[in-house]
């Protein structure tokens, strides 16, 4: 059963969890080239979930269109928020209080060496976590992350983003799943790229605050249950 290192960083800023994400990140890869070089394992490869909260903070993947921003420089500074083009995919999101953003830094070869089965583990997690609050979430074909009402283009809404990136079979970045956030700040971009759907959160849902430690306790069960994983 592969092994995985969990942390919540609790509230960090975007640009240190990224800074730390690119150091787990970069010591996996550079492991696995010299791995590969000396055609033994020399230094093995350590899988993470990191989990945390960021202040308001808006960020663009390397896919992504700037002008999805609906902020100058001036109002972002109104408002509170940052601003950041990082390398991901997918195309532009919104990180703040009340949601809850996982990084796996996951070696896949010990789990399965296929990008869209982890993305759609990734969703299955989300999916199961929301069942035991009563709420059917969902995927909608041709986009990522989890919906509510998929079937309904009308009512369709997104309440679970997701963006990652991967290199010799090492993820980062992840999924930001919104429990109690400020949805107002959603509306300072066009979500995702999408201009015609909803962005929800599991409190809109429910019509009441949720434990946000309950729901991360939930997430990281399902989390072990599909990747068949244990936390250490």
């Amino acid at each position: 059963m592969p092994k995985v290192h969990f942390q919540d960083l609790g509230l960090k800023d975007y640009k240190e969890a990224w800074d730390f994400q690119e150091q787990l990140f970069k010591t996996n890869v550079d492991a696995k080239i010299e791995n590969r070089k000396a055609e033994k394992v020399v230094t093995p490869t350590i899988s993470h979930l990191l989990f945390c909260e960021h202040p308001h903070v808006y960020t663009l993947g390397k896919s992504g269109d700037e002008s999805h921003l609906l902020l100058s420089e001036a109002l972002l500074k109104q408002k509170g928020a940052t601003y950041y083009k990082i390398n991901r995919g997918g195309d532009i999101t919104y990180h703040g209080p009340g949601q809850i953003v996982g990084y796996p830094i996951l070696d896949l070869d010990f789990f399965f060496t296929d990008i869209h089965k982890y993305l759609r583990y990734l969703e299955e997690m989300v999916i199961l976590t929301l069942a035991e609050y009563g709420i059917k979430g969902e995927r909608y074909e041709g986009y990522t992350g989890v919906w509510i009402d998929a079937d309904n283009p009308l009512k369709a809404r997104k309440i679970c983003a997701m963006g990652v990136r991967c290199s010799r079979w090492v993820t980062m970045h992840g999924f930001a799943f919104n429990i109690n956030p400020d949805l107002d700040y959603f509306n300072n971009i066009v979500p995702c790229g999408i201009t015609d759907k909803q962005v929800t959160s599991l409190q809109k849902e429910l019509n009441q605050e949720i434990d946000v430690e309950e729901v991360k306790e939930k997430l990281k069960k399902h989390f072990c249950s599909l990747f068949e994983a244990e936390f250490i």
